[in-house]
């Protein structure tokens, strides 16, 4: 990651792809302040793409000089983010970064701000420029407490009477460190309420007048979770992320589709209406598979291993695919007509598709078919954990030759699923219950689990599909007959 100097101190680390062409990414949150001290690699702010949630490591040591885009606000890759100066022991440093990205449109200056005629240039009401150093340290701002009205009256600060540094008010950590203005000694007795931009925006989207929301933080700033317990109180309303709105007159919820979920709509409805979807179903009695998972739980390899199903059913999408390559294949479209072909591939990267808080993402497995049962154990384990935490980076999640799609730990027991693009066929795997099985002729309590396979008709003839369905369930039914394929 590189970022662009403005000059022998200023640098500017602007928004990279951080892979596969990514055109623009959502900030989720600082990890750093105005005014922090900052080391090369160490993390500056979380972002979300397309794809997955990332972490963005400083190319640069100094201080902080600016953040110049709000938490919440989705920027095109090459949009400066953030300024570092890279001597901040050499004094005073004028800001020449550019200006900060928000999501709030374009407003009159505020707090006392004003605008030079002639000149264009914006001042803080201080007579400091928006950007730089004023005479006590402090960076000229217009990101701060606005007024709701035209007063610029301030509410008495309490403890020592002097202003404090407040952070920016957000969903996640606390950011950039802004100080208001100092009250006017001719201040009407009425004062507007203190609140961030960002706060006010939620409770615009709420319908909450701030004017009757009482601020629970020490300094008398209206935070959030203030916001978020005034709409409580008039009536049950859901928490409302960045963007997000909520109208109590009608109780509907609007959250703008974006990041991770605008992703998956785009490629699902791509792949639902350009690739033939062909779905079968089968019934598989897999006692004898979890007669051999307790088995091999008191083995050496196992005793550190989660062995679910899941491990089971990778092993056996892996095997397979050898005796049906063509579900571990694609539709490419030629650049003439008649120029399409289908890709075999001769490995297999298998696909785990996991439900996150940010939405569906499906990290990726690399070679599992060189894996044995305890390596695909190992694997699942710990792609599992670092999608829960939200860090599967996007090369994780990229390049997938076949997906398989565990319903069965929602207690589901089968549906059609949607081919990941790019792939010909996905497997869903329901989950695991007690079901009446007739057993050499006479009626048994078993453990039943139905299978569902999706597959591109362009690539998979139905004998085909059919016969890859049916060599996982056999080789889950019997585990044993994974020696003959």
């Amino acid at each position: 990651m590189t970022g662009t100097s403005t000059g022998t101190r200023l640098q500017v680390f602007s928004m990279p792809d951080v892979g596969e062409g990514l055109t623009e990414a959502e900030v989720l949150g600082w990890r750093v302040a105005v005014g922090d001290t900052v080391t090369v690699n160490q993390v500056l702010v979380e972002i979300e793409t397309a794809k997955a949630a990332v972490e963005l490591p400083s190319p640069f040591a100094g201080r902080v000089h600016a953040l110049l885009v709000e938490p919440g606000v989705t920027v095109e890759v090459g949009t400066p983010i953030i300024s570092v100066d890279t001597d901040p022991g050499a004094g005073d440093l004028p800001d020449s970064s550019p200006p900060a990205a928000s999501s709030e449109p374009a407003a009159a200056p505020a707090n006392g701000s004003t605008d030079d005629e002639g000149s264009g240039t914006t001042t803080n009401g201080e007579g400091a420029k928006i950007g730089e150093v004023t005479a006590d340290g402090r960076i000229a701002t217009l990101v701060g407490y606005v007024s709701a009205g035209a007063s610029t009256a301030r509410r008495p600060r309490r403890g020592n009477g002097r202003p404090a540094d407040v952070g920016i008010s957000t969903a996640g950590p606390q950011h950039a460190v802004v100080e208001p203005a100092p009250a006017s000694a001719a201040a009407p007795a009425e004062h507007a309420p203190l609140a961030t931009p960002p706060v006010r925006k939620l409770a615009k989207d709420l319908g909450i007048d701030l004017a009757a929301v009482t601020a629970t933080r020490q300094d008398g700033v209206i935070s959030r979770a203030d916001v978020e317990n005034a709409v409580a109180a008039k009536g049950s309303a859901p928490k409302s992320g960045p963007g997000e709105a909520y109208d109590p007159a009608t109780r509907e919820h609007r959250i703008p589709v974006k990041g991770i979920r605008r992703a998956t709509a785009a490629a699902m409805v791509a792949s639902a209406f350009s690739a033939p979807h062909v779905t079968e179903f089968l019934t598989v009695d897999v006692t004898p598979m979890m007669e051999l998972r307790d088995r091999l739980r008191g083995r050496p390899e196992f005793a550190d291993l989660k062995l679910s199903p899941l491990a089971f059913a990778a092993r056996a999408v892996c095997l397979a695919a050898r005796r049906t390559p063509e579900i571990n294949s694609m539709y490419q479209g030629g650049p003439e007509p008649g120029s399409d072909v289908i890709v075999v591939k001769q490995y297999v990267n298998l696909g785990i598709a996991a439900a996150t808080p940010r939405g569906l993402v499906v990290p990726v497995i690399q070679d599992a078919d060189r894996l044995d049962l305890a390596g695909l154990a190992a694997a699942l384990r710990d792609l599992a954990a670092t999608a829960r935490e939200g860090h599967t980076s996007p090369a994780q999640m990229s390049g997938g030759t076949f997906t398989i799609t565990n319903v069965g730990v929602f207690g589901v027991d089968t549906g059609t699923p949607i081919i990941n693009p790019g792939e010909a066929a996905i497997l869903a795997l329901g989950s695991v219950k007690d079901a009446p099985w007739v057993v050499d002729g006479a009626l048994a309590v078993r453990k039943v689990c139905q299978l569902s396979l999706s597959f591109d008709h362009r690539v998979v003839d139905g004998q085909q599909g059919s016969q890859f369905l049916a060599d996982v369930g056999a080789l889950l039914a019997d585990p044993g007959l994974a020696i003959a394929f």
